[in-house]
C-alpha cells in the first residue's frame, strides 16, 4: 500500500480494483493500431468512486536531453525509472539520490529537439560523433567547460530559438527515432500496472518565435503503451496549435495524449493569451475546442518556481510570493505576470466565457519536478537542484557566500545588504519541487490519464500532502464522520475539476479536506481560493476555512490566528506541539452572487520550515542570505471547481 495509507480518513478511500492486462509494446503500424484501441478504452467507474490518490512526477529528463546531458547527467531512463520505484542512483557529482518511499506513477519527458543527439557524439561508430561540437562535447569537464558547450552548440542546435537552416545538416532524425524507441520500451519495461505507473511522455520545448524569451513549453503524456514513430518537436513548429493538429491526428489514429504546460511564470505574458499564436488573430470556437481537447492539465509547480500567481496580480493574499522565479525561462530578463500565472488565467478564463465562447481555461493542477538529473529533489534538506553539476554545490546556487578569486566569484555577484558577496545566478529562485497528485480508480495508465483528463488532480510544492475537494448544492447538511462521505461527496456534488450547475439562488457548500504527509510539517491551515467576474471586471478572495489546534476563523478577517509554530533557524528544528494531521470542513460561500461566473480551489499550508538555502547555509557553518525568506510554508492546491452564473442575480 503506498505510504498515504499511514494517515487514512474512515471512509474517504477504497480498495483499488484489480490491474488491468499488460499493455502491448511499440510493433508494426496494424499491431499499433489494435494496441492502441484497446489502451484507449475508457476505465469504468462506479456511481460513486472512492477513489485513491496517487503521487507522481511527469517531468524529468535524462542523459537524452541535451541539456541534461551538458550539465553532467549520463543516467538513461531505465535508471529514471529505477529512481522513482524507491532505488538508489548516482548524481553526476558521484553522490546517492533516493526517494524515502518511492511514487506511483512517473513519466521520462526528455527534450523532443535534439533527442538522444550528445549521447550520440560520444560514440564513434554513430554520424553524430563527427558533428562540428562533438569534441567540445567529449572533453568538457567542469562547470566552465560544460558552459562552452553550449556556446558550442548555439550554431546547431538553437534548441530556443527562431529555425536556423543549418539545424537539418546536423540533426540527425535515426538517433532521434532510435532514443526515443528506447524511451518508450524503457516504459514499457517499467510500467507495473497496480503497482508502478510508467508514462510514455516528452518534451516540447517551445519558446515561440523571437527567441528564448517566451516559454511555451509542453510535456506531452501518452494514455498507453503505444506512441507515434518520433517525436513532434520545436523544429517542426514554434507554434503549439500545431502541435495540438498533431495530436488531434494521433488520436483519430487511436494513440490519445495531453499536453501539459509548465513554467508558465517565465512566459513572458504569452501562455494564457486572448488571441491564437500570431498575437492577432482573436481566439474563437475552434482555438477553444482544440485547446480542450489536448490541455486538460497545467503544471502550477515545479523547480523553476510556483505559477499559481504573483504579488502584482494578487496583493492581498499574503502567500502570493511562494516560491517566485520572476525570470523570462534561460535568461535574468524579468518575465511579464499578466497571462503567466494560473489563477489569471482563471480569471481570463471567465472573462472569455463571458464574451460567448467555452473556457479555454479550465485547468487542473499537477506539480513536477522538471528535474535534470533523472531524479527529482522533493526535499529541502537534502536538496540537489535540478541542473546537474551547473548548480550542484550550496556556492554555485548562491546560498553562501563565495570564496575570493573562486570560479564563483569570477562572474557576476551580489550583495546580501550584509556586505557579503554570492555569485550572481537565477538557481537562487528554484526550489524543491514539486509532486502530481491524483484522484483514480486504480494506479494504471489509463485510469490515472482519465483522471487528468477530467482534472480530478491536485499539486504539491514536494511533500505528500493529499486534498480533497468536492462543490455542490447537495452537500449543505453532508455528514463528516459518517462511512459514507466520500460516496455521498460524489453523488450529491462534483470533485474537483468539475462544474457547479446554475443556481436556483442558493449558495454552493463546500467539501473540502486535507492530510498531512507524515514525513513532513504538520498542517496550519487550509483555505479556498476564489475568483469571479462582475461587470466585466474580475475580483478575488482568500478565506481561510478550517485552522489548526482547535482555533477558528475570524468571520471579519478570515483568517485563522497564529497557531505559534516556529523555526529554529540555529537547528532548522520545528516546533513540536503545533499544527494538524488533517484539516476538513464544509463550507458555504458567504459571498456568493448566482449571477456572477466563479472559480473556486483549495489551497493547504504546512507549518513554516527552512528553505533548501538555509539548510545550505546551516551545513557552511554561516548565516542565511539576508534577502531570501529563511523559512518556506510548503503546500498543497486542488484543481478547480467552477460555477458558470446563470442564476438570479442577488439583490444590493
Amino acid at each position: 500500500m503506498p505510504r498515504f495509507g499511514l494517515l487514512l480518513l474512515s471512509g474517504l478511500l477504497a480498495a483499488a480494483c484489480e490491474p488491468p492486462a499488460e499493455q502491448a509494446p511499440p510493433g508494426d503500424d496494424a499491431t499499433n493500431a489494435a494496441a492502441a484501441a484497446q489502451d484507449e478504452a475508457p476505465v469504468e467507474a462506479s456511481p460513486a468512486p472512492e477513489r485513491w490518490a496517487f503521487f507522481g512526477d511527469l517531468h524529468v529528463h535524462t542523459a537524452y536531453s541535451y541539456d541534461a546531458f551538458v550539465f553532467g547527467t549520463r543516467a538513461d531512463p531505465d535508471a529514471a525509472h529505477e529512481f522513482a520505484k524507491g532505488n538508489p542512483i548516482e548524481h553526476p557529482a558521484g553522490f546517492t539520490m533516493q526517494l524515502d518511499t518511492p511514487l506511483d506513477f512517473h513519466g521520462v519527458s526528455d527534450h523532443a529537439n535534439y533527442l538522444g543527439m550528445l549521447p550520440a557524439m560520444l560514440d564513434p561508430d554513430q554520424p553524430a560523433y563527427n558533428h562540428p561540437a562533438a569534441e567540445t562535447v567529449r572533453t568538457a569537464k567542469t562547470a566552465t567547460e560544460r558552459r562552452g558547450i553550449f556556446r558550442a552548440l548555439q550554431p546547431y542546435v538553437r534548441y530556443m530559438e527562431d529555425a536556423d537552416p543549418s539545424v537539418g545538416e546536423h540533426l540527425d532524425m535515426n538517433v532521434v527515432r532510435s532514443a526515443w524507441s528506447e524511451i518508450v520500451a524503457s516504459a514499457n519495461r517499467h510500467d507495473d500496472p497496480g503497482t508502478y505507473t510508467a508514462f510514455i511522455a516528452y518534451e516540447y520545448t517551445s519558446a515561440g518565435a523571437g527567441g528564448i524569451y517566451n516559454n511555451l513549453h509542453r510535456n506531452v503524456v501518452f494514455r498507453g503503451g503505444v506512441a507515434p514513430a518520433a517525436p513532434f518537436s520545436r523544429l517542426e513548429s514554434f507554434n503549439p496549435e500545431d502541435l495540438w493538429a498533431v495530436m488531434d491526428a494521433w488520436r483519430t489514429a487511436g494513440i490519445d495524449s495531453l499536453a501539459i504546460p509548465h513554467n508558465m511564470n517565465g512566459s513572458g505574458g504569452r501562455m494564457f493569451e486572448y488571441t491564437y499564436f500570431d498575437r492577432e488573430t482573436p481566439i474563437d470556437a475552434a482555438y477553444v475546442d482544440q485547446r480542450a481537447r489536448n490541455e486538460t492539465t497545467v503544471e502550477i509547480t515545479q523547480a523553476k518556481g510556483t505559477s499559481e500567481t504573483h504579488p502584482a496580480l494578487s496583493p492581498n493574499d499574503e502567500w502570493a510570493g511562494f516560491e517566485i522565479m520572476p525570470y523570462r525561462v534561460s535568461t535574468s530578463i524579468l518575465s511579464e505576470p499578466e497571462g503567466s500565472y494560473v489563477r489569471n488565467a482563471l480569471h481570463r478564463g471567465l472573462e472569455i466565457a463571458e464574451g460567448g465562447l467555452a473556457n479555454p481555461y479550465k485547468f487542473g493542477f499537477i506539480g513536477s519536478s522538471d528535474t535534470h538529473t533523472a531524479a527529482g529533489a522533493f526535499d529541502e534538506e537534502t536538496y540537489w537542484d535540478a541542473a546537474g553539476l551547473t548548480q550542484v554545490t550550496a556556492d554555485r546556487r548562491g546560498s553562501i557566500p563565495v570564496l575570493p578569486d573562486s570560479e564563483e566569484a569570477a562572474g557576476d555577484t551580489v550583495d546580501d545588504g550584509s556586505g557579503r558577496q554570492y555569485r550572481f545566478t537565477t538557481a537562487t529562485t528554484h526550489g524543491a519541487s514539486g509532486l502530481a497528485g491524483v484522484w483514480a480508480e486504480e494506479n494504471t495508465r489509463a485510469s490515472l490519464f482519465d483522471a487528468m483528463r477530467r482534472r480530478e488532480t491536485f499539486a504539491t510544492s514536494g511533500p505528500r500532502i493529499r486534498v480533497r475537494f468536492f462543490g455542490g448544492e447537495g452537500l449543505a447538511g453532508l455528514d463528516t464522520g459518517g462511512p459514507e462521505l466520500v460516496a455521498n461527496a460524489y453523488r450529491r456534488g462534483v470533485p474537483m475539476g468539475g462544474d457547479l450547475p446554475a443556481s436556483n439562488g442558493t449558495p454552493p457548500t463546500f467539501l473540502a479536506w486535507a492530510a498531512r504527509d507524515p514525513l513532513a510539517a504538520p498542517l496550519q491551515r487550509m483555505q479556498i481560493v476564489k475568483g469571479w467576474l462582475a461587470e466585466g471586471a474580475t475580483g478575488e478572495i482568500v478565506y481561510d476555512v478550517a485552522c489548526s489546534d482547535g482555533l477558528t476563523v475570524d468571520p471579519e478577517t478570515h483568517r485563522c490566528p497564529s497557531n505559534g509554530a516556529t523555526v529554529d533557524f540555529a537547528t532548522c528544528a520545528i516546533s513540536a506541539d503545533a499544527g494538524a494531521s488533517e484539516l476538513q470542513v464544509v463550507w458555504t460561500d458567504p459571498d456568493f452572487n448566482p449571477a456572477q461566473p466563479a472559480f473556486y480551489y483549495v489551497r493547504v499550508l504546512e507549518n513554516p520550515t527552512c528553505r533548501w538555502s538555509t539548510w545550505d547555509a546551516l551545513r557552511a557553518g554561516v548565516a542565511p542570505r539576508q534577502d531570501f525568506a529563511a523559512a518556506i510554508q510548503e503546500r498543497a492546491w486542488s484543481s478547480p471547481i467552477w460555477y458558470t452564473g446563470g442564476g438570479e442575480a442577488a439583490e444590493g
